[in-house]
């Protein structure tokens, strides 16, 4: 399940995130600030569900902040929304698939 989600997510990208941000209710402008964004929806990924919470845009968006490739969810999904724990976990397992080695949440 995660090596699928990594495998497509790195076939849409030419960069290897080594930042991974999980943005909170109200950050989301936060991904404005991507150079050269590489924007995937979640749905589009395979194995992935998508966030219950209507404001939440329910995608990543790849590219540069600051100097650093990262890799930013603009949307995440909680256990308490009823998806089962290997699912909650799967877009952090994906980054550290892609490279990321650092996780601000």
């Amino acid at each position: 399940m995660y090596r699928d989600a990594a495998e497509y997510i790195r076939k849409k990208i030419d960069i290897t995130p080594e930042i991974g941000i999980i943005l909170g209710s109200g950050l989301s402008n936060i991904a404005d600030l991507i150079d050269n964004p590489v924007i995937i929806d979640y749905a589009d990924i395979p194995n992935f569900p998508t966030a219950t919470v209507r404001e939440h845009a329910n995608r990543f968006i790849l590219g540069t902040l600051s100097d650093k490739e990262v890799i930013v969810m603009q949307g995440r999904f909680h256990f308490y929304e009823g998806y089962e724990l290997p699912k909650v976990v799967l877009p952090i397992r994906t980054m550290k698939l892609l490279g990321v080695d650092t996780l601000i949440v």
